[in-house]
C-alpha cells in the first residue's frame, strides 16, 4: 500500500507505526469517555458510572468485532486494487491505495480497549474477596496471555485446515492472500462472543451494592 505522507514530501510511514493509532485512540477516548460518554449515559441509565462493568465490557467486546468487519473491508478493496492495477503475481510492487484506510481499524481498536480493559480491571477488583485483589488483576492479565496463546493456534489452524482446500489464507504473496475471510472470521467469532457474553453477564448477581445488574 502507499505508504507516503503526502505526495512530495518524501516521508513514509513505516507499517509498525499503525499500532501507535491504537494508543493514540487510547489517549484521546479516555477523557472523552469520563467527561462526555459517563455523563450523558448516568442521565439515560441512572447509574453512578453510567453503564455496568459488564455493560462496558460487552460494549468493548462489540467495537472489536466491529473493527474485525472494517479490516476486511479494507482488506477486500487492497485486493481489488491489486487487481486492477494488474499486480497479483507482484507482491513487491506498492499497490495504489494508501496505507490511511487502515486507520480506523487501528482506532476502533483502542476504543474497544477502553472499554473493555478498564471494564475487565474493574470488575476483577470489585467482584473478588478483599483478600484475593491481587489474584483477581492477575487473573485479569492472564486473560491477554490465554488470548495471545490463542490466536496463535487459530492462525495455525486456519493456515493448516485452507492450506489443504488450496491456497493457504496466509500465503506469502498477500495479493494472492484471503486475510479478508480470515478477518470476517474473527468478526464473526467476536459477534458470537458478545451473544454468548450477553447471555451469562445477564444471569450474574453483583456482590456488592454499589452495582446495578446489567
Amino acid at each position: 500500500m502507499d505508504r507516503r505522507i503526502g505526495a512530495t514530501t518524501g516521508l513514509v510511514v513505516p507499517p509498525a507505526a499503525l499500532q501507535s493509532f491504537v494508543g493514540l485512540a487510547i489517549i484521546a477516548s479516555v477523557p472523552i469517555y469520563d467527561r462526555a460518554f459517563v455523563p450523558l449515559a448516568r442521565r439515560v441509565t441512572k447509574h453512578p458510572s453510567g453503564i455496568t462493568m459488564l455493560q462496558r465490557i460487552g460494549a468493548g467486546m462489540a467495537i472489536a468485532s466491529v473493527a474485525m468487519a472494517v479490516a476486511a473491508l479494507v482488506e477486500a478493496a487492497r485486493l481489488r486494487a491489486a487487481r486492477d492495477a494488474g499486480l497479483v503475481d507482484s507482491p513487491g510492487v506498492t499497490v495504489p491505495m494508501s496505507l490511511w484506510w487502515m486507520v480506523p481499524q487501528y482506532v476502533l481498536l483502542g476504543l474497544a480497549n477502553v472499554f473493555t480493559m478498564v471494564g475487565l480491571e474493574e470488575f476483577f477488583y470489585d467482584q473478588v474477596p478483599d483478600a484475593l485483589r491481587s489474584v483477581g488483576l492477575a487473573l485479569c492479565m492472564s486473560i491477554m496471555g490465554v488470548g495471545n496463546y490463542a490466536s496463535g493456534v487459530l492462525v495455525s489452524a486456519v493456515d493448516w485446515a485452507t492450506m489443504r482446500t488450496g491456497e493457504s489464507w496466509f500465503s506469502d504473496n498477500l495479493n494472492r492472500a484471503h486475510l479478508d475471510y480470515f478477518y470476517w472470521a474473527l468478526a464473526g467469532v467476536a459477534a458470537l462472543e458478545v451473544l454468548v457474553f450477553l447471555y451469562f453477564s445477564t444471569r450474574y448477581v453483583y456482590t456488592n451494592k454499589r452495582e446495578l445488574v446489567m
